[in-house]
């Protein structure tokens, strides 16, 4: 399976990238014993960034699976990955 495109990968990564500069900021904010209110927004950040990357590469994969009949996915797997992010 391929995450698709080069420019698909680039914003998968840039996602990524967001996610893993919110958790520093969250590491940061905990040890830096921040109040209640910056840590939880922090962590909010960092599943948001998490939750849209992980959508966006489940549903790559679905796409290439859909467009790809030798695919090594199937639609239950496919399914099951999906619904391992909710």
């Amino acid at each position: 399976m391929t995450l698709g495109t080069p420019e698909n990968n680039r914003l998968i990564a840039n996602r990524l990238k967001r996610a893993y500069g919110q958790l520093g900021a969250l590491i940061t904010a905990v040890e830096g014993e921040a109040d209640c209110r910056a840590v939880i927004t922090q962590l909010s950040a960092v599943s948001s960034a998490l939750d849209r990357a992980g959508f966006a590469i489940v549903s790559t994969a679905m796409k290439d699976c859909l467009d790809n009949d030798d695919s090594e996915l199937t639609v239950e797997e496919l399914e099951k990955l999906f619904l391992s992010l909710a």
